[in-house]
Formats: C-alpha cells, structure tokens, sequence
C-alpha cells in the first residue's frame, strides 16, 4: 500500500473507521447473499426436477416391451400429459441400433447434443434437464438407451425472478443495517464527542474540569486527565505566588546591601563586593524569570493577538530609546492568533526587541512567516551588525554575553528560548536581509 493511503487511512476518525468496517463488511456479506443464494436456490430446483424426471425414467422403464416381431412398443401410457402435447419442453426417447420411440411432444425431432459443450437439446433446440439409463431384455438383442428431458428454461426464469426480488430485500436490508449501524456507532461514540466538546469549552475558558458522567470505559481517561490539570494549576499558582513572594522578599536586603556597599571608600572593596551582588541579581533574574514562564492558568485555552502586542511594546521602547531614532515596522496582520499567554509572549518578544533597540541601526521589521507544519512565526529583523553564524547557538545559552561592555545579565535570549519550548515552540536566529540579526519564533495557531 501506497504511503500516502497508508497515511490517510492512519489519519481516519474512529467514526470513519467503524463506518468503513462495517461498510466493506456489509458489503461483503450483501454480495455474497445475492451470489449464493440465486446458486443454491438453482441447484436445488434443479435436483428436485431430476427426481421427478427419475420417476417418469422408471415409469417409462416399466412402460417398454418387445412385441412378438421383436420390435420395441409401449405397453401402458404415461401419467403426464405434457409428453403428448408437441414440442411442451417434457420429452422422453426410447433409442436402440434398429428403433426409435419418442413422445409426441418431440413430435418430429429427437434429443441431440451441442456440438462444444455436449450439452441435451429439444425438439425447440432448447437446453435440457436430461437424464438416461440402459435396460437389457433377455430375449431382445442389444441394450435399449432411455432418455427423459425437461426444459432448463423454465428454470432459469424463476431464478431470474427470484434474483431480482432478493436483490430489492438485499438492498432495503443492507441499507436498513447500515442506518442501525449508525446510530450505533454514534450512540457509542457520543461520550467521545462530549469529551470533544468540554475540552473546545476548556481551551476557551468557559470550563476549568471535564464532568465525571462518563462509562467506566472513558471515565478513568476523563479522572486522570481532571487531576493533571488540577496539579498542573496548583502548581503554576503555588510557583507564580513563590515567584512574588521571593521577589519581595530580596529586593529590600538586596537594595539596603548595594547602598551599603556604595557608602565604602574603599574602591577595591567595593568593587570587591559588587560583582557577587550582580550575580546575585543575575540569578534572581533567571529563576523569576522561568517561573513566570510557566504559562497560563487556563494553559488549553490561551491565545494572543501578536500584532497588538508588538504595537504595545514598540511604544513603550520608543520612549526609552527615543534618541537613537529607531523606525519600528510592524507588518504583522492584526486578525493573526498563536496559542501563547499573553504575559509570556510579552516576555519572549520583549527581550528580542530589547536587543533589536539596542543594536539596530535604524530600522526594526517585524513580519509573520506561514510554516509548512500550519504553525506560524514571528520574525523580527534589525539592520545592526548582527551575530557571527559560530556565534549563534551560543548565545542562547544561560548567561553568555557576547558584548560586555553593553549593560544586561545574558540570560535574556536563553529565557525567550525557554519560554517558547513551553509552548511546544521554538527560537531560531539567523542572518536577516536588512543586515543584522532575524529572530524567528514558532508557534501552534490556537485550538478552534
């Protein structure tokens, strides 16, 4: 099979597969039916018509007898007056090497044979039911050949009718299974459908938990899947009120402890105790700032308008770097959706417009890129000096800087990086066509 059918028929829904199953199987057995049944109802025709022509055989044997010149005549007549009536398809013929009897019926004709399939003919050259035996009499030379026939046609004609009956029923059955095969099928399948749509109301919000009327099939799929996202919320609301709390609770110590150091003389000392301050921030930064990665409460039902996000960061950073007169072009379609928090791709897309403001030259192009996968990028694009091509990898890493001298932490691509693979996303970098670097990220469109 073709990998493309094989492809197709793995993509298939339960429903299509039921359908289809009990299609070709129906099918199957409706064309077999109105095959075999037409045959077997023939041959028994058939069989019942060589035991009446067995009984005329064995009258018409005991009807036969030699008269005193040694001829063969008949010594009573035959009950059925179909042998006396010309050409009415019941034939009978007594045969020897010097005489020939034969009913009225053939009148002047005898049974003969096709000439390819050896197969009995009437006095209408028509196809018979044919049987035959020999007798020997003590006092008459020779063996006597017995022949009785019967018309095949008559037979094939009540088989015709009968077939195009039984093909009407056939139909009117196949399509009255079919219809309660459907409704069987959706019957079964309407938990699935349900299920189907709690988890469309869960991706919009108006649902937090799918119901527990289910059958005990799918129950323990609905029980397990309840308490995932449960978990799943406790433990994004438990990191995000941590993630306050320690914010809170460091920055007092932190400032008191960076004032105190600034009141020092001593230079060497304070810069002694300066740098480890920074590296404390630093990781401050990055830990609170995975915890706020961890997407939304309603993680199903996210999605985010990336046009109107990028209009509101833009003017935010066109104030703070007023002075260096950056052009920000946003090409991006405002009916554009991806299924990203809105806080975490202000996240992502904050820090790649930071850099871009502050290596940019003049210009910043954001666009959207259809993927072939159906997911969607958000390219930004700068005409800075961009990033060497052995340096691309690395700086996503946690804590490189490839410029010390330009004020940051490192972790701010690798945090973007990070946040995205949350989202079954990806960061890529690359030379743009402006000149300088092209941050590309992918995301899934949302759920309808």
């Amino acid at each position: 099979m073709p990998n493309s059918k094989r492809h197709l028929l793995q993509r298939l829904s339960l429903r299509s597969r039921l359908v289809l199953a009990a299609v070709v199987w129906l099918t199957a057995m409706i064309i077999a039916a109105g095959i075999t049944v037409p045959q077997q109802v023939y041959s028994y025709m058939v069989d019942d018509t060589k035991e009446q022509l067995s009984l005329y055989l064995d009258e018409l044997s005991a009807a036969i007898d030699v008269n005193e010149k040694g001829q063969l005549h008949l010594s009573a007549q035959l009950a059925d007056p179909r042998f006396y009536q010309p050409y009415s398809g019941l034939y009978w013929s007594v045969e020897t090497a010097n005489d020939l009897l034969r009913s009225r019926s053939l009148w002047d004709q005898r049974i003969t044979y096709t000439s390819l399939e050896k197969k009995p003919l009437g006095a209408k050259s028509e196809h018979l039911i044919l049987l035959e035996t020999s007798l020997y009499f003590p006092d008459y030379d020779g063996p006597i050949k017995i022949l009785v026939g019967i018309d095949e046609q008559p037979i094939k004609t009540t088989v015709s009718k009968l077939m195009n009956q039984l093909w009407v029923i056939l139909a009117l059955l196949y399509f009255g299974i079919l219809f309660i095969i459907m409704i069987q099928i959706l019957w079964s399948l309407s938990p699935l459908s349900k299920m189907r749509k709690e988890l469309s109301q869960m991706r919009t919000g108006d649902k937090e938990r799918l119901d527990n009327d289910y059958p005990r099939e799918v129950a323990p799929v609905v029980d397990d899947l309840n308490a995932l996202l449960f978990h799943y919320q406790e433990l994004l609301e438990r990191a995000r009120n941590h993630s306050g709390n320690l914010s809170h609770a460091l920055k007092t110590p932190l400032s008191v402890i960076r004032n105190e150091i600034s009141a020092l003389d001593d230079e060497e000392i304070k810069q002694r105790f300066q740098e480890p301050i920074s590296q404390i921030q630093n990781q401050i930064d990055y830990h609170l700032g995975r915890t706020r990665m961890a997407g939304s409460k309603h993680i199903l039902a996210v999605k985010t308008k990336p046009s109107e996000r990028i209009d509101a960061i833009s003017m935010a950073f066109d104030k703070v770097y007023a002075s260096r007169e950056i052009t920000l072009i946003n090409e991006l379609d405002s009916e554009i959706e991806i299924a990203v928090e809105n806080t975490d791709f202000d996240e992502m897309v904050g820090n790649l417009l930071e850099n871009a403001y502050k290596w940019s030259s003049s210009i910043i192009r954001v666009h959207a890129e259809q993927l072939d996968s159906g997911r969607i990028a958000i390219a930004i694009e700068d005409d800075g000096p961009g990033i060497p091509e052995d340096k691309l990898q690395q700086v996503t890493r946690r804590g490189v800087r490839l410029d010390e001298t330009t004020p940051g932490s490192g972790l701010g691509l690798n945090i973007v990086s990070e946040v995205a693979h949350s989202y079954r996303g990806e960061l890529s970098l690359s030379r743009s066509t402006l000149g300088g670097l092209k941050a590309s990220l992918s995301f899934q469109k949302p759920q309808a």
